[in-house]
């Protein structure tokens, strides 16, 4: 028999790729059901839907959208390439304002074609950031820069640790940019909660999810992140050390997985919310 669903606790939030096979309207009517108050978004589902359209549905729900997913992709060396992404960008930004969250998280992108230097590729995200920052903060919008584990490096993201994310959002006044810390890619990482403690003393601890790592490492490593409690991650430890270090924003559940996403959205939904319980809290 499935265990009763206990009401979310008010931090919580989903992040809709965990339960992507559910329309934004079942995701709000399924959030409702169980009373969970936030939601983090992503772009191209809402862009579907319609932008305006999916703030309107949000409100009058009753949540909060804590994460609009996601900005980035901002190594390119050409300069019509960086010029895309920077009018992509500040879409997304205008995307978020208008969704209602203060949280923009950035991809920041891998290794263009032919290039190998990761210190160069960190440098165009800093100067494309310079960029965007003031854009961002006159909407109210933070830049939330978030590290992948190194094996995404050269396809996804040159910036792999949290201590290397914060050297670039310390470029910037903390009201502009900031960092997002999720487990699944800095839990390995013995020098994170330092980094973390760094973030939240500058102010900078933007946004935190969690999701878990497992073994042995699927084929397709971008959707083969584990459901909380499958895996090596401590979760009750990162939210402590989150707590510590002053956060006291959302939670959001992010994990890619092609064997929840072949689930019932709602089924898979209200498991997470147990998970939740069980392990992070």
């Amino acid at each position: 028999m499935t265990p009763p669903t206990p009401r979310a606790p008010a931090d919580f939030s989903i992040n809709q790729m965990t339960v992507r096979q559910l329309s934004l309207p079942d995701l709000v009517t399924a959030c409702a059901d169980l009373g969970i108050r936030g939601v983090g978004l992503w772009r191209e589902p809402v862009q579907e839907y319609g932008v305006e359209a999916a703030a309107k549905l949000v409100r009058a729900a009753g949540l909060h959208v804590t994460t609009l997913c996601r900005g980035g992709f901002l190594t390119a060396v050409d300069p019509g390439e960086r010029a895309r992404a920077l009018a992509d960008n500040r879409a997304a930004v205008d995307e978020a304002a208008a969704l209602g969250t203060d949280t923009l998280i950035l991809v920041c992108g891998g290794l263009p074609s032919g290039d190998r230097s990761l210190p160069a590729a960190r440098e165009r995200v800093a100067d494309a950031l310079a960029d965007l920052a003031p854009y961002a903060a006159e909407r109210a919008v933070r830049l939330a820069v978030e590290p992948l584990h190194p094996m995404f490096a050269a396809d996804r993201c040159v910036v792999s640790t949290l201590g290397q994310a914060l050297d670039l959002a310390e470029r910037f006044p903390a009201e502009q940019v900031g960092v997002c810390v999720d487990t699944y890619h800095v839990w390995w990482d013995d020098l994170a909660p330092a980094a973390l403690a760094r973030a939240g003393a500058g102010g900078r601890l933007h946004a935190l999810q969690l999701a878990d790592w497992t073994t042995p490492l699927p084929r397709g490593v971008l959707t083969g992140r584990g459901a909380l409690g499958d895996g090596a991650v401590d979760f009750r430890a990162w939210r402590a050390l989150a707590r510590s270090a002053g956060y006291r924003g959302a939670v959001e559940v992010e994990v890619f997985n092609d064997a929840l996403w072949a689930g019932d959205g709602r089924e898979v939904l209200a498991d997470t919310v147990r998970r939740f319980m069980a392990h992070a809290c």
